[in-house]
């Protein structure tokens, strides 16, 4: 795996479940190969714009990587701007678990949760 730059501040944030969650999915999928979870931005959902999470072996030539708590992450510079201060929280009850996305950018979002608008 390739080194981890830091950016100047932390651009985004996962909670202690998002990783543990994200760390389990990787063991599931991947083994104990090294991985990074990209996160990006993609036009779609009923607000315009989704979340999308992904595993990945390497970064692109223009993608800002760093670490997390404890997880390799990769955003593209377009899906950077959209995710400054983001928290990815992961929730598990009796209304189902997922992925939480908690986006002060975020001008409006639909109750799916993961699509928003800016």
């Amino acid at each position: 795996m390739e080194a981890i730059k830091n950016t100047e501040s932390a651009v985004l944030k996962l909670t202690d479940a998002a990783r543990d969650k994200v760390q389990s999915l990787m063991r599931r999928e991947h083994g104990d190969k090294e991985m990074y979870l990209r996160i990006s931005v993609v036009g779609g959902g009923c607000s315009g714009l989704s979340y999308k999470m992904s595993f990945e072996e390497a970064p692109n030539q223009s993608d800002a990587s760093f670490e997390e708590n404890s997880v390799a992450l990769l955003l593209d510079p377009k899906s950077q701007l959209f995710l400054q201060g983001l928290v990815i929280d992961f929730e598990d009850g009796l209304n189902g678990a997922g992925f939480t996305y908690n986006n002060p950018k975020a001008k409006k979002s639909c109750g799916c949760g993961t699509s928003f608008a800016v």
